[in-house]
């Protein structure tokens, strides 16, 4: 179990920095700021949709929509600027320790395996590595739980829902025909 460090922290899950309001936490401000700037290019990218001849067209849903975003991120942003910043809290201590970084990185990195790998076996290292770390547990059992996870959800998604994954470089749909044959009596 982690200290909670009573200074700023009171365990709870509140969003303030110990329940302070009047206060801006360390990356808020330029979070803020991202925020705009992304709800600005998403009104952009709407309204090259079919630009805003009616409220009829095609982008006026999308743009209404991305107009609320940007104005407010705009109010957000205007408000945040506005609070001192909270000088008992770091950026890398509180708000992005190296667990949440590392494993934005997992996710970057899984979002370029999943193609070239397939869903199987990017998802099996994604797994193997987040419950090895996390868990701290012997390989025999971060390997045992990731496995069975893995095929649970495989099962689930892939053949209840028929999902189709990235293949890769495991032979998935000869695996499939292979137990629909084994299952319907094997070869006639």
């Amino acid at each position: 179990m982690q200290h909670i460090d009573p200074d700023h922290h009171d365990g709870t899950s509140d969003a303030t920095p110990g329940g302070e309001p009047d206060k801006r936490r360390p990356g808020e401000l330029v979070f803020a700021l991202l925020m705009l700037l992304a709800s600005l290019f998403l009104l952009n990218s709407a309204y090259g949709i079919a630009g805003f001849d009616a409220l009829s067209s095609p982008g006026a849903i999308p743009m209404a929509t991305t107009a609320a975003m940007v104005l407010s991120a705009a109010v957000i942003l205007w408000n945040t600027a506005k609070l001192p910043l909270d000088r008992t809290e770091s950026l890398i201590k509180d708000i992005l320790p190296l667990t949440v970084v590392m494993f934005a990185l997992f996710l970057v990195a899984f979002g370029v395996l999943l193609k070239p790998l397939g869903f199987l076996p990017t998802s099996a290292l994604f797994l193997i590595a987040a419950i090895k770390i996390l868990g701290k547990r012997s390989w025999v059992w971060t390997v045992g739980i990731a496995v069975f996870s893995l095929v649970v959800v495989w099962l689930i998604f892939r053949i209840v829902f028929t999902v189709l994954m990235p293949a890769g470089i495991v032979p998935e749909a000869e695996l499939i025909q292979f137990f629909r044959n084994v299952f319907a009596g094997g070869a006639q």
